[in-house]
């Protein structure tokens, strides 16, 4: 009974389908007729037009995002627990040449306006200062929580008043959109381009780049030919982001995922670390409560010395994750 990460989980067979489908020969690179869809299938989805490019990974996407929007002397305003900071191995800095990131607090790891003022409000304006560029949010964050709209409203209404361009990093933005019951458009806010996950939500080995403003595509195409990314048969690519789209799955998967991490969450009750809004529930556990819940087969990580992560997937068992919150409110 896996909870180590949505990482973990099966791909989804209609991910699998569409791929066999596409396994017929093609214009190479992304000159085939499916990435050719991806535009208008995504803008669709936001209501609005963009440019979308396919990744390998969200630390590519997130990166060549980024890498459209902030110069090397530049600097990317982001929460200290993003991933960009703690988990991508300074990728930023490689992608984009040395820039900066400027880290911010917050609850739950979430961006506040006064965090991000207070970073903003210290850089002195000259040449001896790095200088903010970009603000680059998570959503879902990296302690499972989402932000609202409204929060959303008023971090970028400071980035545009400031001159930012804005990012979201979106490894979890369908779970994000299943909790909060919005269009996409509302999950995602006033963002230039948005890195929205795929992988851990069913499919098998593509993240798509969504340029809310269709403008900085072009220069992301070259970027992302330069650093390797631009796969021979991205007919594979697009055919797995075109399944996830065709009739909602992507939100049903986040759904399914999200009611899982909610019966995980009534067993941990105070033991919970933060809210759970969305697939990943962090709660309390000592050592040896730990060890008392693996032997009983249950896998997740430690987090901490005190503390434990339990991620659910779209293909989690409902069986498995009411069995896990039983453990876990025993204990």
């Amino acid at each position: 009974m896996q909870f180590l990460s949505d990482n973990s989980a099966r791909v989804h067979p209609k991910v699998w389908e569409a791929m066999q489908a596409a396994d017929a020969p093609d214009t190479p690179y992304d000159g085939d007729a499916l990435s050719a869809q991806l535009d208008d299938a995504f803008g669709a989805v936001f209501g609005r037009e963009v440019a979308v490019l396919w990744a390998a990974t969200g630390t590519a996407a997130n990166c060549l995002a980024l890498a459209t929007m902030v110069e090397p002397h530049g600097g990317v305003v982001c929460h200290l627990d993003s991933h960009i900071e703690g988990d991508e191995c300074g990728a930023p800095g490689f992608y984009l040449h040395g820039a900066k990131l400027m880290l911010a607090g917050g609850d739950h790891a979430k961006l506040t306006v006064e965090s991000v003022a207070g970073v903003l409000d210290a850089i002195r304006d000259d040449v001896h200062r790095v200088q903010a560029h970009a603000m680059s949010f998570t959503q879902a964050s990296e302690d499972g929580c989402v932000y609202r709209p409204e929060e959303l409203a008023a971090l970028t209404g400071l980035a545009r008043k400031r001159g930012l361009k804005t990012h979201m990093d979106g490894a979890r933005f369908a779970n994000a959109t299943a909790f909060l019951g919005v269009p996409a458009a509302e999950a995602c806010g006033d963002m230039d381009a948005l890195s929205f996950g795929f992988v851990k939500n069913g499919a098998m080995s593509t993240e798509a780049v969504v340029f809310l403003d269709p403008a900085l595509a072009d220069v992301a195409r070259w970027r992302r030919k330069r650093a390797g990314h631009l796969q021979s048969k991205g007919r594979f690519m697009a055919a797995q982001l075109l399944a996830m789209l065709d009739g909602d799955l992507w939100l049903a998967n986040a759904r399914a995922a999200n009611a899982a991490a909610a019966h995980i969450a009534d067993g941990a009750a105070e033991r919970l670390l933060h809210p759970v809004e969305a697939n990943e529930v962090f709660c309390r556990c000592s050592p040896p409560e730990r060890e008392a819940l693996r032997a009983q087969g249950f896998g997740f990580y430690d987090w901490g010395p005190d503390a434990a992560r339990f991620v659910a997937a779209w293909d989690t068992r409902e069986d498995h994750a009411v069995a896990l919150g039983k453990a876990i409110a025993a204990l």
